[in-house]
């Protein structure tokens, strides 16, 4: 199913104004100015002159009345298009179906590459957060078609739209949601039209006599019921091979032995270049001008064409190929240098190999379960135990830190430690007994304390931090990890950290 993101970029000459020169500061308002015959008017405003009440179309010299310490520079259409394609070109990144969306805005389609994510939710919060941490003023929302997105993310609230919901999502946004011209906008409040749902309501045919046809065009693609087509943005330097059919395909077989050539011929031109793929974006395009994606991802550069066709080989089962399939295309949307490397006869193996290697292990469980469920565990300096190991990819080069030989730990560290009744019959004495989760444990073997103390130099908080640690054993055999926040004469509770195999 088709899903599409419209990025808003509500201040975008503004902001890229700002990151250019690095002046005024945000909280100081900025105007852009166009010249229309003798007048000079407002061509874009930021956040602050919007805030101050200025809008675009007005004079400069009412601007200037309004606001005396106006920042005032020229426009630059050009420009402001040319740096939205670079900005389409990094969020590549998300897609590799992206297209501008002149003057403000830009639309991809995440429908094969959100589970990269975690999920639509967290594209969309990624991309967000990653703008406006780069000054840059932005908003998105999802949905089925270009339309839909487009209007939720400009007039709407809501950063998702459910699948098969547009219409109850835009039916009470104003008409200007639905990219008509402000003369259309303006005949329809004369006429009491306000909100698309009203505009809906009306009999097709008178509508469309006295509005003309783009209105009812406008309509159907913002409800999902008329296919808008996305020209996506291929930068010419990316490396990709195309390849189009006399007649359309659709089988699985077919698309799986395209994929299989295309993969040959790219790293066949990778190698003249010393270079590897890093990720790989393969572009079904449909007879009904409909782009299928799909994206995947490799754990260190390689031009080996078998593995990587083999990477799509599950994902292909959810193409859905319509009437057929006339063209596809493989994108390499990230390589990194990869030369060839001679292997000695000395360093080899009696099987012929120098070493175990689990790239594509890794990629392989990388597409399936998505990149960011494969990874491995490593050593951290720390005291605690919740802080003692940290996540990184599974292939990282090893850090040379480890884990103390002689400090036993339970296979299964809870996270955060759940609490726990317990009585001891001394006090610094294990507990005799303990209730984790409704089951009592009676505790008929135990070892401890083991004392670990905060870790001071990182907060005053860690100062009075002090644990003391048992491992325990209950009748049925079963170990647990369990510690006392404080001594048993300052009011001391009871947690269970880990448990034992």
């Amino acid at each position: 199913m088709r899903r599409v993101v419209s990025l808003y970029l509500p201040t975008w000459p503004t902001d890229r104004i700002r990151r250019r020169f690095g002046a005024p500061p945000p909280d100081e308002p900025l105007v852009t100015v166009i010249t229309e015959g003798s007048r000079r008017l407002i061509g874009a405003v930021d956040r602050a002159a919007r805030a101050l009440g200025l809008r675009a179309g007005q004079t400069i010299a009412h601007a200037q009345a309004l606001v005396p310490n106006l920042h005032i520079v020229d426009a630059t259409p050009e420009e402001d298009r040319a740096s939205l394609n670079e900005l389409a070109r990094w969020c590549i990144g998300y897609s590799p179906i992206v297209a501008p969306n002149p003057p403000d805005g830009i639309w991809i389609d995440i429908a094969g590459a959100a589970h990269l994510f975690g999920g639509e939710e967290k594209l969309v919060a990624h991309l967000v957060r990653r703008l406006t941490t780069q000054g840059i003023q932005a908003m998105a929302s999802v949905a089925d078609a270009p339309g839909t997105a487009w209007a939720v993310a400009r007039y709407g609230h809501q950063a998702l739209v459910s699948p098969g919901r547009a219409i109850d999502a835009i039916a009470g946004l104003p008409v200007a949601a639905l990219r008509l011209s402000a003369e259309t906008v303006d005949g329809l409040h004369r006429l009491g039209v306000e909100r698309i749902g009203q505009l809906a309501a009306m009999p097709r045919a008178p509508m469309v006599r006295r509005f003309g046809k783009d209105v009812a065009l406008r309509l159907d693609q913002a409800f999902g019921q008329v296919f808008e087509p996305l020209n996506p943005l291929l930068p010419k330097e990316t490396p990709l091979r195309r390849v189009g059919f006399t007649e359309p395909i659709g089988r699985l077989e077919d698309l799986a032995a395209v994929v299989q050539r295309l993969a040959q011929l790219l790293c066949h031109d990778l190698t003249r270049s010393a270079l590897g793929i890093r990720r790989l974006d393969l572009i079904f395009e449909r007879v009904d001008r409909r782009s299928v994606a799909l994206r995947v991802g490799t754990a260190k550069a390689t031009r080996d064409a078998k593995h990587l066709a083999k990477l799509f080989d599950e994902r292909l089962q959810t193409v859905d190929p319509g009437f057929g399939i006339e063209a596809a295309i493989l994108i390499a949307s990230k390589v990194e240098p990869l030369s060839d490397k001679q292997v000695e006869a000395a360093e080899l193996g009696s099987d012929g190999a120098s070493g175990v290697d689990l790239s594509r292990l890794v990629d392989r469980l990388g597409a399936r379960l998505g990149p960011k469920h494969v990874y491995r565990l490593a050593p951290v300096e720390s005291r605690l135990p919740e802080r003692s190991m940290q996540r990184i990819p599974a292939l990282a080069p090893m850090t040379g830190l480890t884990w103390p030989d002689g400090l036993p730990r339970p296979t299964r560290l809870l996270d955060p430690p759940e609490s726990v009744t317990a009585t001891a019959l001394l006090p610094d004495h294990p507990p005799a007994f303990f209730i984790w989760r409704r089951v009592r444990h009676r505790v008929v073997r135990a070892d401890g304390p083991e004392r670990i103390t905060g870790e001071w130099w990182l907060s005053d908080k860690e100062r009075s931090s002090l644990r003391d640690y048992y491992r325990v054993e209950n009748e049925q055999g079963a170990r647990f990890w369990l510690f006392r926040d404080a001594p048993a004469d300052q009011g001391g509770r009871w947690w269970l950290h880990g448990v034992f195999a």
